[in-house]
């Protein structure tokens, strides 16, 4: 029989999904979560289609889209001349092609949607300001007063629940930093675009920048080698950092130095990766999100794995006959679509940050290959449609 009570660690996005996708199928869940109150963390946020489809399905969508834009455009273009290489149109096809929206918003937007949903679901139940030492169910039935069926580690790269599964996998620093910040339309430069994603590319560190509905302004991030500076979803840059990271563009076109000497308090994320592991312990115990493969961004598809693993937890849980038969059948449906995602962010990395006669050569690639091409290796990646759906 399905079971009736899950325990959630971590109120963020992958947690806030997995609880009501566990409520979609008349299972309650406790959601524990260490902070006091759910402020306000990180920048942007794409979603693309496959993580439109699960948010559509948990009736959170409409909540998004009054705050979202959907580009029209995916721009690549070159960090050394700011030259577009490829366009790829986006809005029109991602909902005829993938039959969903892709849209762009601050990450802050989706939460406080999903959050707006928990609050209002009697299936889901949400604990602020509750720290575990341990992921045991039994420390868990002390926080929540009663012993859930199934304990789901939704608590990010420095998952703590990790630590309740055998051989789970490890997060280790990638050498790269992600310098977060965002330009009112007032400082926005004027050859960023209002109507797309743009990823500029240059030598050893690219740019992704898109608009922001909420704010009218652009959502900026810059990937770069970097220090790291410790066990933290963001550090405050000072003055030494900074220089540090205008050094890293210094080849790039000189608007990019301009612009990225605008911002007052940029943050720099130190990117951590989880590698191979065990997902779950066999019995009462697994982990989902970043706590089980947290990745690099080169392929946006942080949060939407997240929402995916979420729902189909969810519904391998819900179907199948009991927990050390649904488990296993859960992490193995995921990992090969995960370390294909994973394979897609590293080939990205070595082609954004080529140098080089490579550079020449991919910009000349790039370039002269048909849109429909790009569209058709998203095929695998948007056009996914979750179990359950």
């Amino acid at each position: 029989m399905p079971i009736k009570s899950v325990a959630i660690i971590g109120a963020g996005i992958a947690g806030l999904t997995a609880s009501l996708s566990f409520a979609r199928y008349g299972i309650a869940s406790d959601i524990i979560e260490q902070a006091s109150e759910l402020a306000e963390v990180g920048a942007g946020l794409q979603i693309s289609p496959n993580a439109a489809h699960i948010l559509s399905a948990l009736d959170v969508l409409p909540l998004i889209e009054e705050k979202w834009l959907e580009p029209e455009t995916v721009d690549l273009a070159s960090g050394l001349s700011l030259k577009t290489l490829v366009s790829l149109p986006m809005k029109d096809v991602a909902r005829d092609r993938w039959h969903a929206p892709y849209g762009v918003l601050h990450r802050a937007s989706l939460q406080q949607a999903l959050l707006a949903k928990v609050r209002h679901n009697p299936l889901c139940r949400l604990h602020l300001g509750k720290r575990l030492e341990t992921a045991s169910r039994t420390e868990i039935a002390r926080t929540i007063f009663t012993e859930p069926e199934l304990v789901v580690g939704a608590d990010g790269v420095w998952s703590s629940a990790r630590y309740a599964v055998p051989n789970s996998p490890v997060a280790t620093f990638s050498r790269n930093i992600a310098w977060r910040f965002t330009l009112s339309g007032e400082d926005a430069p004027d050859f960023l675009d209002r109507t797309a994603v743009t990823a500029f590319l240059g030598p050893s560190a690219h740019v992704v920048a898109y608009p922001l509905g909420e704010t009218g302004g652009f959502n900026i991030v810059a990937i770069a080698v970097g220090a790291n500076p410790g066990d933290t979803w963001k550090a405050e840059a000072q003055s030494q950092q900074k220089a540090f990271l205008l050094q890293q563009f210094r080849r790039w076109h000189p608007a990019f130095g301009e612009a990225l000497q605008r911002p007052t308090r940029p943050t720099f994320w130190p990117l951590f990766q989880v590698g191979a592991g065990r997902w779950h312990n066999g019995r009462d115990t697994v982990l989902i999100g970043d706590a089980a493969h947290a990745m690099m961004p080169f392929a946006a598809q942080g949060a939407a794995m997240a929402i995916e693993d979420a729902f189909e937890l969810a519904t391998f849980v819900s179907q199948g006959k009991t927990l050390v038969t649904s488990l296993p059948d859960f992490a193995a449906h995921r990992m090969p679509r995960i370390e294909k995602a994973r394979k897609r962010a590293a080939l990205n990395s070595f082609a954004y940050h080529a140098s080089g006669p490579m550079r020449i050569g991919r910009d000349l690639l790039l370039s002269m290959r048909p849109p429909e091409k790009f569209l058709a290796d998203f095929d695998w990646l948007y056009g996914y449609r979750a179990r359950g759906l």
